[in-house]
């Protein structure tokens, strides 16, 4: 039991190293593409907000590892939650490697589903809890990013108006200070969301593992080791999806950077903080950049590369819950 647990914690400490820079981008991809901030320094700001923003994430962990499926206690169990998260692991590679900025968020939710269905079909006593499946990951995952987009086009148009007498240079340099404000601010919202994710799957095996009665209990070094890790995988930078996000849509300027990243983060801190719903970053971020980009005139948005994205996020669900379902064949007599 005690391996089986501690290669669930592994797998899971491996899937927030490649969230990191996988998600990189929905931090700093705007910061970089508007010279607010130099690669390095932009990495080195979400980082560090990773690291705080995942102290504040308990309601979305909670979510993730007792609000999406129910698992009994023992090896069989830790053998689903392994599989799920290899799931993820492997379609956060796939879309790393074609720049594609699909959602970790709901990669792990598709592999931990897929892995579960995969358990019942071999007659383990698991349960998926479509309704708060429902409630807490397909609604915010449809509700999210038109929110985004429409927060994105209100707030980019205010800005216009406050600012529509002030000289471009000068709004340019002071954009450029507030950016550096406002990819702090995403970052931190980052981690309330995706460290907690992976809070959540090590709580989970620690519960189906008989390692703590409580579902919902998250010991202080599991704050701490997701925090750390993932701080790491995002200064390691995601390069390829920040390219994507930052030059491939629009063409950002600071103002336009500005407006996404603080509608991002306002999008964010309420469902961390208020509703405990674990959205994605990615979706959020790039539908608030395509908002943001549609005041200025709808061929600003590159719609190619905007539907390419869409497409990716329809197929991550179901793409990581078959990379689980072959993960789950392959690890199941080690279970």
């Amino acid at each position: 039991m005690f391996w089986a647990v501690a290669a669930v914690i592994a797998a899971a400490m491996l899937f927030d190293y490649t969230n990191g820079f996988h998600d990189a981008a929905n931090a700093i991809a705007t910061s970089v593409s508007t010279r607010a901030l130099t690669p390095r320094v932009a990495l080195l700001v979400a980082a560090l907000g990773n690291f705080i923003g995942t102290h504040f994430g308990a309601k979305v962990a909670s979510t993730v590892g007792s609000g999406l499926v129910t698992l009994p206690s023992g090896e069989a169990s830790l053998g689903i939650v392994l599989a799920g998260v290899i799931g993820a692991i492997g379609w956060n590679l796939l879309t790393w490697y074609f720049g594609i900025p699909s959602s970790s968020t709901h990669a792990l939710f598709g592999g931990l589903v897929g892995a579960t269905l995969a358990g019942i079909w071999f007659g383990i006593e698991a349960k998926v809890q479509w309704n708060g499946l429902l409630e807490k990951v397909v609604y915010p995952m449809v509700l999210s990013p038109v929110v985004g987009f429409i927060l994105g086009a209100i707030v980019m148009v205010a800005v216009m108006w406050i600012f529509r007498r002030g000289h471009p240079g000068k709004l340019n340099r002071g954009f450029r200070w507030a950016q550096t404000a406002s990819a702090a601010a995403m970052s931190v919202g980052h981690g309330m969301q995706d460290a907690a994710k992976t809070m959540g799957i090590i709580v989970l095996a620690l519960y189906v593992g008989g390692y703590q009665t409580d579902p919902k209990h998250i010991p202080g070094w599991v704050y701490y080791t997701s925090a750390t890790v993932l701080a790491l995988g995002t200064y390691a930078g995601g390069w390829r999806v920040i390219r994507t996000l930052g030059r491939k849509i629009i063409d950002l300027g600071p103002a336009e950077g500005f407006a996404a990243e603080s509608v991002a983060s306002s999008v964010l801190y309420y469902n961390a903080l208020v509703l405990g719903a674990p959205i994605s970053t990615t979706h959020t971020i790039t539908s608030a950049i395509m908002g943001v980009g549609a005041t200025k005139k709808l061929s600003a948005v590159r719609w190619g590369v905007a539907g390419n994205i869409v497409t990716a996020w329809v197929l991550t669900f179901p793409g990581a819950a078959l990379i689980s379902v072959l993960a789950y064949l392959v690890i199941r007599p080690l279970f």
